[in-house]
């Protein structure tokens, strides 16, 4: 929205003139919409990726060293293996049975080379322990060959491996926080051998759309076509939309992408409830209803304590000393009065699960019970 709109509004309202008043709400309504656009629009490039601009997956088998007593224990045999191949390549020549690998770890490496890398360019890379080391904490990943899905090595990989976590244990405990036998190694893949592919040779272009949806393709197809003066974009499905390449840009799709990858389309999306049961985490959508129904949440506390009465008898009585135990069971049950939700909104919604004092565990079994009655207008998605 232009920044003069303001001020037109503001001279508009101040100026003694008889359309000044239709003047400055025909402004302010240009404004508000231009707000409204701006706070829900998203580019193309945030909405959909470009035929062909993926990532290709690489996995290597390699070995971590450099570990301070938590690599594979003596049970690894194909960590000893690798550890005495390696060696034997070298030229240095050992007993495999007296090999000791607590300061190695067998890995797998995995990457995700974009199509874009060229020989040279440097990749992260990830390291996981497929033995059982305890952690990867201050080891050094040794040469890797990363292959593709057609056995190609298409990127070496070698560095210092950094870990998100840290363990330690005693005798008779142990803590550890995050997970210590995955790390990464940043910018450790050397790329070796580009994927056979030419972008700016392709006849035509496919927007893929990442949240398939039959408004929002249809919605991106009118603003390219708009944009671009040309009918050039065709919605094929809900998740595609193809782009035509004009004469004047075959060969340089690059700046055809660029022009296009800006615009901006307002989304649309479907009604979605996520829950996650492992984490109690709940989130719901913009367009979530539900129809007016009556809740109620009971909860059913259950304890049992459990501890032992020890009888001992009196010093040269002859008699044994008897434990006996002792069970303590209490019921508490909640009593949660029935509450009618006239819920149409999500704020609705809301505001009359927050009444009932649920907690995103009781809000997990609310969600299940009003999709199983046909009340929630939504997709309810589990993980």
């Amino acid at each position: 929205m232009h920044p003069n709109f303001a001020r037109m509004a503001t001279r508009a309202l101040a100026r003694p003139h008889p359309a000044a008043p239709l003047l400055a709400a025909l402004v302010l309504m240009a404004l508000v919409l231009g707000l409204v656009h701006t706070a829900h629009s998203a580019r193309i490039k945030d909405l959909a990726s470009v035929s062909g601009m993926r990532k290709n997956q690489l996995v290597g088998y390699g070995l971590v060293v450099g570990l301070s007593g938590t690599g594979d224990q003596r049970g690894s045999d194909f960590t000893v293996q690798s550890i005495y191949n390696m060696l034997d390549k070298m030229g240095v020549r050992v007993d495999k049975a007296t090999l000791k690998p607590k300061n190695v770890a067998a890995v797998m490496v995995t990457a995700q080379m974009p199509v874009s890398s060229k020989p040279g360019s440097r990749i992260d890379v990830t390291v996981s322990s497929i033995g059982d080391s305890t952690s990867l904490l201050g080891g050094v990943l040794l040469v890797t060959p990363l292959k593709g899905i057609d056995g190609n090595i298409y990127t070496i990989a070698q560095g210092s491996v950094l870990v998100g976590g840290v363990s330690a244990q005693g005798a008779g405990a142990s803590v550890s926080k995050n997970i210590t036998t995955v790390g990464i190694v940043p910018g450790g893949g050397n790329v070796e051998r580009a994927v056979p592919f030419s972008f700016n040779e392709q006849p035509d272009l496919t927007l893929s759309l990442r949240t398939p949806d039959f408004s929002t393709a249809a919605r991106m197809a009118k603003r390219v076509n708009e944009t671009m003066g040309s009918a050039m974009a065709t919605a094929i499905d809900a998740g595609t939309v193809r782009l035509a390449v004009p004469p004047e840009n075959q060969g340089n799709l690059t700046m055809l992408m660029a022009s296009i990858e800006n615009i901006d389309v307002m989304p649309d999306q479907r009604a979605r409830v996520v829950v996650d049961e492992k984490t109690g985490t709940v989130v719901l959508g913009q367009n979530v209803q539900i129809s007016p129904v009556a809740i109620t949440h009971g909860n059913l506390q259950i304890q049992v304590q459990e501890s032992a009465d020890v009888s001992q008898p009196l010093p040269f009585s002859g008699g044994q000393t008897v434990v006996t135990p002792q069970t303590n069971i209490a019921i508490n049950e909640e009593n949660r009065k029935l509450k009618m939700i006239e819920g149409a909104t999500l704020q609705e919604l809301v505001e009359g699960l927050n009444a009932l004092g649920a907690t995103p565990r009781d809000l997990i079994s609310i969600l299940r019970t009003l999709e199983a009655s046909g009340a929630l207008s939504a997709d309810l998605e589990v993980n």
